[in-house]
Formats: C-alpha cells, structure tokens, sequence
C-alpha cells in the first residue's frame, strides 16, 4: 500500500513558505476530490433514479404476471434501498461532512493569518527612541494572541488535512464496495454467476477499507497527541522579542521573516516581510505563494554592519564588495537580528566551502573569544615575562613595508600588552583637548598624531590619493618595527568586535600624500585625524582578506620643557572597499618621494620612472570616492610634479 504524505504539525507555528507551498498542494488536492466528489454523486444519483425507475416499471409489470408479483417487487425494491444506503448515502455524508469542514477551516485559517500578518506589521513600527511601554506591551499581547489563534487554526486546518488523505481513499471505495454489494444481492439468486474469486476480492477489499480506518485512527490520536504538546509551550513562544534561547553565532545557513525596506519614491519608503534563507553563497527570497525562492544578493566578500533607520529597531545592512549594491533589512528581534549579523558575516568569509564548515564556523568564534581573553604568562611562555627590548623601536624599515625575517615568530604578549584597550572610533574625549593650546607644552596624543600641520592648505606634495575606508580601530602595541604587531592588532580588533556585537562602522575619505595621512570626512570634508608620514613605521595588508590594511604610527610624549620622552606605538585598523595592497603601495610611494625630496636628483629619476598620462599627469590607482583632493572627478586619480 503507497505511503500517505501529511503536513507536519511543528511547522505550523514556523508559517515559511515552504510550509504555504506544501500547504497549497494538499488543497489544490482537496479542490479536486470536491469537484470529483461532485461529479461522481451525480452519476450515483442517476443510477439510484434508473434503478427506482426500474423498480416502478417492475410493479407495473407484476400486476400483469400475479405469480411473480411479490418476488420481483422485492427484489428491485431492495436493490433500490441498498443503493441508497450503501452508495448514495456514505458519498453525500462525505461531501457534506469532511468537504465542508475544510472549507469551513480555510477560512478561518484565512483570517487567523490576516490577524497576525496585521499586527506584526503594527509591532514592526514599534518605535525604539521614543518607547511607551504601555503601548508596547499591549503590541506584544496582540502578536501573541494573533500568533496563538493562527498556530491553533493552522493545526486544526493541517489535521483536517492530514485525515482527509486517509478518509477520501475510504470515502471513494465505500460507494463502490456498497454498489456492487446491491448487485451482488439482486442477483443472489443466480449463484452461479457469483464466482468465489468475486467473493474473495470483496473480502480483501474490505478488509484494506479496515485497515485504513485503523491507520486512520492511529493517525487522529498521533496527531491530538502532538497538538497537545506543542499547545502546552509557554507564551513566550509565541512573543517577539521574547526568545530565552542564546545566540548561535557558528551557523552558516540561516532562514527566516525579514522586513526589507524598498523605496517608492525619491523621498519615501515602505517596508515589506517577505522570507528570506541563504543557500550557499547566496541570499535568497521566497514571496508567500511562490514555489522556489529567487536569488536577492551574491555574500561572498560582502559587508554586513548595523544601521539606524527610520527609528526602527535591529536594522543592518548588506553591501556588496563593489559598495553599488546594499540593502538594509530589519529582524524581528535581538537574537534573531545577531544571529542574521553573524551567518551572513561567516557566509561572506566563504566558510561555506571548505570541507567542514561547521568546524570551520567554530574554531573561528572560539579564537574570536581567545583573542580578547587575557594570556596570563605560565599559559603561553614557560620561561617568564616577555623580553622588553622587543618593544623599543629598532631600524626603520623599507618603505614598501616588507616584513623583518626573525628567528622565531613573537608571542602575542610581546607585540601587544594583554588587556590592551580597544578604541572604535576615533572621536578624541573632550579631555584630550584641555591643555592642547596651553603655553609650554604640547600634549600627549594616543593616536600618534604630532601638532605638526598637515592641513590640505600647508600640503605642497607631488601625490594625493583618497581611497574609501572604514575605521575599525586601535590599540596601543609594544613595537612598530614588525608587520606581526598589525596582524595581531587586526586579530584582537575583529574579534573584540565579534564578541561585543560591534557592528556598525563609519565609511571615511583616507588621502595620502607625500608628507603625510589625512582621515576626511566625507560629508563635511572635515579632517579627523591626520599623521605626518615619517611617523608611519609599518605598513600592510591582511594576507588573507584584501581588504583589511593597517598601520603602525610612533608617537612621543613631550614633558613640560620640551623634553623628548620614550616612543610609543599605535596600531590602526581599516576596511577598504578595494584592495589594500593599494593603500599599502601608495604609502610606500609616498615615503619614496618624501626621501627622493632630500635629493632632487633622486627625485627627477624618480618620476621619470613614474608612468605619465597624455597630459604629463603622473598616473597612480583608479579613483574610488568620485572627486578628488582638489575637486575633479576624473576616471582615474593623477597628480602633477
């Protein structure tokens, strides 16, 4: 006997689209048994008229032939009743019974997701800065009821479905097993034409018609037993916002409702729930109705960070590598919107396609966690504290930022003190400027930066480059000789902001030039911070991800007559939306031209060994922010010797 497909009563609550597709083939089914039904009582019904008929004609025939009047009066009469009763009869109680209860639960299946469509889209507008608690408690209420009445109705529904497999397969055979039953009593009398084999395939017939009445029953009990469990959940299931459970920040497949924000005009926006999942590399978007998702956004090499919009709450946004294609999506609540952050932040590191990605996903949040763990010594080094002369500074490196071949790769404790500080943005406290104008002495910057102008007015160099970066942050490092203290640095810095939920990053115009680093604004053109070049000791791009560089700047602390005090080192960290080996070759020829100054015949072989456009511009890297450090906006960034 084939297997009966039934709808799975834990997917209820869930609602995907999946589930909707699922569900609309078994009512397209339940469609089809009706007009089926339909049809089929009407033929039965036409053959209960005939064989009435027939009944009728057969009286009128006895009274002509007396002897026989009572016998074949009978006989019509009971083949006339049996039809009725054993086919007429069990086909108009199904239509009218199971067909009719589930329209009847459609539609209030129907309504029931109406409600909570309705109110999740009132709980979505939930406002976050100005919250009344009042107001959003009784939205909660009203998600949790509407979620409650929807889950009951769609179980009901999902039952009623479930048994109509079972019932339409009896409902279909009981006419037919009762007609021929009718035909096999008229004519009992002629044994002979009733062969055993007949006699044996009834009985077989009815006994498969028990036995799917008994899987039937077992079927219903299974079914009131689940409902009852799944019934039993506390309400907080059934409230957003609400989820105990901890967030998840290993997986790399992630599925669920959305709200997308789309524009419908130049100023306006709306906001659509539609379900989204991601597949491989993909995200993908699946409209309530449809059969298969589409796909929305290619993730591999993508950003995710979060935004504020609109005063909406758990917003983030998605931009592709290239930064012309983003969209900003809002979660149903804090876990969900983490948990969001993190798959897609894991599918973008292509994770997915290595050979145990799971592993992989795990190995890479534990070191996450190791990263902004303190090491304690008699973990890591068996032999004491680290050496101090690794700190202070040694022999300036080349300008093209190679690395120094050591015997032995460093220890963590020995590029960056444990418990080192993280700075996120680089916004200076009001009190670092308290005694910047104070008369002799200069203060103490913990980025590095020197009071040396480094405006764009006092800036005569032969190279200006603006790229497009992010600020992650900084720290301050032990030494600034080795390319290991930035990579260390870029460790500490993505995880710390892994594990604090720090995803939100400002987008900056970084200008290098041959005297100095100037971080701009780009919507005021304001400078944030800046760093003459001589002071940038190391260099380099992360040897995996492209897009992350970084840079060590050394600093000194002045005393109160001018007095030179130790070195420092800070370590910066930022998000390109190219590569940044582009950063990186800049910089090195910027401190090339800062040394070929000294010497101008080393300059002029210097920019002759530079490639010139058609207009004897020197050509450097194609343009990233659209304008450049005077206002053009060519294709690709020049300066003029």
């Amino acid at each position: 006997m084939p297997a009966v497909h039934t709808l799975l009563l834990e997917e209820a609550l869930q609602d995907s689209p999946q589930t909707r597709s699922l569900l609309s083939v078994f009512e397209e089914d339940a469609g089809t048994l009706t007009d089926y039904t339909n049809q089929l009582l009407q033929s039965m019904q036409r053959v209960y008229g005939a064989q009435s008929e027939m009944g009728l004609a057969t009286e009128q025939l006895s009274r002509q032939l007396l002897e026989y009047e009572k016998q074949l009066n009978t006989l019509h009469s009971e083949l006339a009743t049996q039809m009725a009763d054993r086919m007429i009869f069990p086909m108009i109680q199904f239509r009218e019974k199971d067909l009719t209860e589930i329209s009847t639960l459609r539609e209030i299946f129907g309504i029931a997701s109406d409600e909570h469509e309705a109110a999740m889209v009132k709980y979505s507008r939930l406002p976050k800065k100005k919250e009344n608690e009042k107001v959003k408690a009784e939205l909660v209420g009203e998600v949790a009821y509407s979620r409650r009445k929807q889950h009951q109705a769609s179980m009901q529904y999902y039952c009623a479905l479930n048994a109509l497999q079972y019932r339409k397969r009896v409902a279909m055979l009981e006419p037919m097993l009762g007609y021929t039953q009718a035909q096999i009593n008229f004519y009992k009398k002629g044994i002979d034409l009733v062969s055993k084999k007949m006699d044996s395939f009834l009985g077989s017939v009815s006994s498969m018609t028990q036995n799917i009445q008994a899987q039937l029953d077992s079927e219903a009990e299974a079914m009131r037993m689940t409902q009852r469990e799944l019934l039993s959940m506390e309400d907080t299931v059934y409230m957003p916002d609400r989820d105990p459970a901890p967030v998840n920040r290993t997986l790399i497949q992630k599925a669920g409702y959305l709200n997308i924000r789309n524009k419908t005009g130049l100023v306006t926006t709306a906001w659509d729930r539609l379900y989204f999942f991601t597949q491989g590399g993909n995200l993908m978007c699946q409209p309530r109705g449809a059969v298969a998702g589409g796909m929305v956004l290619d993730l591999d090499n993508s950003s995710v960070m979060a935004v504020e919009c609109e005063d909406r709450r758990y917003c983030f946004q998605i931009t592709s590598p290239n930064g012309k294609t983003s969209m900003i999506l809002q979660a149903e609540s804090k876990r969900e919107y983490e948990e969001w952050i993190c798959t897609l932040n894991n599918i973008s590191r292509q994770i997915y396609l290595t050979d145990n990605p799971e592993a992989v996903a795990i190995r890479l949040n534990q070191t996450a966690i190791q990263a902004v763990t303190p090491i304690t010594s008699f973990e890591k080094r068996g032999e004491g504290s680290p050496n101090p002369d690794r700190a202070k500074p040694g022999g300036m490196q080349s300008s093209s930022g190679a690395s120094q071949k050591t015997s032995s790769a460093p220890e963590p404790e020995d590029l960056i003190v444990p418990g080192t500080p993280i700075q996120f943005d680089i916004m200076l406290p009001a009190s670092e400027f308290q005694d910047q104008n104070r008369a002799g002495g200069r203060r103490t910057n913990p980025f590095g930066e020197t009071d040396d102008d480094c405006s764009p007015e006092s800036d005569d160099s032969l190279l200006q480059q603006v790229f497009a970066v992010r600020f992650l942050g900084s720290m301050a490092v032990r030494s600034g000789q080795t390319q290991e203290v930035i990579y260390e640095a870029m460790r500490q810095v993505l995880a710390a902001r892994a594990i604090h939920n720090i995803f939100r990053t400002t987008e900056s115009h970084l200008m290098v030039t041959s005297s100095c680093l100037r971080l701009i604004d780009p919507q005021t053109q304001v400078t944030r911070i800046g760093f003459q070049l001589q002071e940038v000791t190391q260099f380099v791009a992360h040897q995996e991800n492209g897009r992350l560089m970084g840079f060590v700047v050394e600093g000194r602390d002045w005393g109160e007559d001018d007095e030179e005090g130790e070195p420092s080192f800070s370590a910066f960290v930022f998000e390109s939306n190219t590569e940044g080996e582009k950063i990186c070759y800049t910089i090195s020829l910027g401190k090339d031209i800062m040394e070929a100054k000294k010497d101008p015949e080393a300059l002029v072989q210097l920019l002759k060994n530079m490639p010139l456009t058609n207009e004897g511009k020197f050509l450097l890297l194609d343009n990233e922010t659209g304008n450049t450090a005077n206002g053009g906006a060519p294709d690709e960034e020049e300066s003029e010797a």
